[in-house]
């Protein structure tokens, strides 16, 4: 597939400016999905259409993308479904385009549906028949079989005649015309077609069709305006949803919510003592990696505006490039600490970085007093950066921007208040040497809560030891979105998880529906264990569960319906644009769901051309007991088996083809997430 970005980065942006974003990808991608959309109908004002469905569905769910799904491939299905829910009640006609491009265009509409898709994704949108696999949802060899037949049937409508060839050999066309095939498996092909009329003059003209193809997608002429029309109809539906609606939060109520709450409070705090355990042994680590001849002490010095920075240590492994450094505010009573995302800058980071790595390690504060240290304007702390590329070279590293610790957040406002950075100009020269680590080959396959998990490897490296792990969610009614880890223990050690190192998506690594994740642990480097025990401490499931509630906005209120043995009350139903849902959820430490997952897309919806999105939330933090406790009340990491159920949603429902109101008819429920504690412990043998 070819893609200018990968799907991380695209994300982060797509987040940062919304539907702009969006409208962007699309712009630079407009020749392959006009291609794409032409299959499905002929009419400008229709795939004009479709360009927009796809948009705001695209932005309406990115909420739901994750990780270990390919962003053009998750686009691309939205893409298909809204054509396909189009074309339902469009006639195929042949437009105002090019003689050629209109015989070509109406030779795909005789194909069945999974063969012109198949062959429209392969040619136009340039997937391999594994990503188009997974867009349909069939198997690569059914792709092959769709595409195969599809270009037989576009050579027979596009006037080339009629080609048979030896049967036994057509499946080797595509692998062949694709450069895929074996060397043996060619030889032996390329012999037969020497030697073999029929098959020289049938392979002769389905590769003439399938170069057609591959050159269709630049051959097409988008319209002049089609783009910018769409786009000024997106623009338009955002002014008028503005206009009617005020500001709207966008709250993550799941536990991984919690987590991210919970990391901006210890982020701007430093606060929590015993969470950062793991982070707070400084010094005992670097005299470990001293001691061990793994690195040197540096003590490499810059000062800007009153403010010097100490590199005191570097090491660098497969995992990570960890550095140790010293802050020191010579004029005031602050802290500061550096953020490998804000201000931190390798300028040589092509040369001797490994850019192919997904995941970054996260550096929260290290926590001062468990360092000793009662300096109130000196800070003691690492940051991690990415694993070098190179066995040693220089790490050329500015500093642009250092963001201050609160020293007491409940006098200074905690993470509520604004965040306070120094700005400056700190540069290093770091010289480095790359370590080496040990990785042992696990290839063991568990059930955890009916679900296949598969413990992949273990790499022990001198900053940390790295889990790596897969699972399989695919045409699973319960699916795992999250699996955290308690501590790998050995004969004589325990080392505890990282909370801020664990569910790092591997992206190379999904094989065949498996998808692998990363959590790290304190380093187990200096202890060369034979054997580790694995101990598991949650998984978060989401669950397809789906009911649907008929809402009559005439019926006196509240309203009472059940969900999975609990109460769901319907407080109130406003008509308007956007039209208002307000609900409340009895909450009970033995309630099934943390959080119910409605049908943003679902065909009712898309039928009504209305979309809706969840605001104003609430809920409580809870523990195994029943015991309510307050999230901003740093303990999180003393609570027992936290959970956070939703308690009170609004939800909106917008109408994005005119100015009338909207009158809710129905709530759709697909599932629920929850999180369940679990206590599997697996033993492993390191080679």
């Amino acid at each position: 597939m070819n893609t200018s970005q990968t799907a991380p980065l695209l994300i982060s942006r797509v987040r940062e400016k919304d539907l702009e974003m969006v409208m962007e990808w699309f712009l630079q991608r407009k020749q392959s999905f006009y291609a794409l959309g032409r299959i499905y109908v002929s009419k400008q004002e229709d795939i004009e259409d479709i360009f927009y469905r796809s948009i705001i569905s695209i932005h309406n769910e990115l909420h739901r993308f994750k990780k270990d799904t390919s962003f053009e491939s998750w686009a691309i299905s939205h893409f298909i479904h809204s054509a396909r829910d189009l074309s339902k009640d469009k006639s195929f006609r042949d437009s105002e385009s090019q003689k050629s491009d209109q015989t070509l265009c109406h030779a795909f509409h005789q194909l069945e549906d999974q063969e012109k898709e198949a062959t429209a994704l392969t040619y136009f949108n340039e997937c391999s028949f594994e990503e188009v696999g997974r867009i349909l949802e069939v198997s690569v060899e059914k792709v092959k079989s769709c595409v195969f037949s599809g270009i037989r049937k576009l050579r027979e409508e596009l006037g080339y005649g009629s080609f048979e060839g030896c049967p036994e050999y057509h499946k080797h066309y595509l692998d062949y015309l694709g450069r895929t095939m074996d060397r043996p498996e060619k030889v032996e092909f390329e012999m037969h077609i020497y030697h073999c009329q029929c098959c020289q003059e049938d392979l002769a003209s389905f590769q003439e069709v399938v170069l057609t193809l591959a050159g269709m997608t630049e051959a097409l002429e988008v319209p002049a305006g089609l783009i910018e029309r769409v786009k000024s109809k997106v623009e338009e539906r955002e002014a008028r949803r503005q206009r009617k609606k005020k500001k709207r939060k966008s709250i993550w109520l799941s536990i991984a919510g919690v987590f991210a709450m919970v990391v901006s409070i210890g982020f701007v705090t430093g606060g929590f003592s015993s969470l950062y355990y793991a982070w707070t042994e400084e010094d005992e680590q670097l005299r470990a990696i001293l001691q061990h001849d793994l690195g040197e002490r540096l003590n490499l010095e810059a000062e800007s505006n009153g403010v010097k920075i100490t590199i005191r240590s570097v090491v660098a492994d497969d995992v990570q490039t960890l550095v140790f450094y010293e802050i020191e505010d010579t004029e005031k009573d602050n802290r500061y600490m550096m953020n490998a995302h804000e201000g931190v800058h390798i300028e040589n980071e092509y040369d001797v970085m490994r850019r192919d790595v997904q995941y970054m390690f996260y550096s929260p504060p290290v926590n001062q007093d468990e360092m000793q240290n009662e300096e109130k304007n000196v800070y003691k702390g690492t940051i991690s950066l990415l694993p070098v590329s190179v066995d040693s070279g220089t790490i050329k590293m500015n500093v642009a921007r250092l963001m201050q610790i609160v020293q007491d957040p409940k006098k200074d406002g905690g993470y509520r208040g604004e965040m306070t950075f120094a700005e400056g100009d700190w540069s290093f020269d770091i010289p480095f040497t790359k370590q080496s680590s040990r990785v042992h080959k696990l290839d063991k396959e568990i059930d955890i809560d009916g679900i296949q998990v598969r413990l992949d490897k273990l790499t022990v490296a001198p900053t940390t030891t790295l889990l790596q792990y897969s699972f399989q969610n695919q045409g699973n009614d319960k699916r795992i979105d999250v699996i955290t880890f308690d501590a790998l223990q050995t004969d004589n050690k325990k080392v505890e998880a990282d909370l801020f190192g664990s569910n790092m998506y591997v992206e190379s690594f999904d094989q065949e529906g498996w998808s692998a994740f990363t959590s790290s642990f304190d380093t187990l480097y200096f202890d060369h264990p034979k054997e580790v025990n694995i101990q598991f401490d949650s998984i978060h499931l989401s669950v397809d569960d789906r009911k649907t509630i008929e809402l009559d906005a005439a019926k006196d209120m509240p309203q009472t319906f059940e969900y999975l043995g609990n109460n769901i009350t319907i407080d109130e139903i406003k008509v308007g644009n956007p039209a208002k849902v307000i609900l409340t959820h009895d909450v009970s430490k033995d309630r099934a769901y943390e959080r119910v997952n409605y049908g943003f897309s679902s065909d009712h919806l898309r039928n009504e051309n209305i979309s809706m999105g969840v605001s104003d939330t609430d809920g409580v933090l809870m523990d195994k007991t029943g015991k309510v406790h307050k999230i901003d009340a740093y303990e999180y990491d003393q609570i027992d088996q936290p959970r956070y159920f939703e308690t009170i949603q609004t939800i909106e429902f917008y109408n994005d083809s005119s100015r009338e109101d909207v009158t809710p008819t129905k709530l759709e429920i697909e599932g629920y997430s929850t999180t369940k504690y679990v206590d599997d412990r697996v033993k492993v043998k390191l080679d």
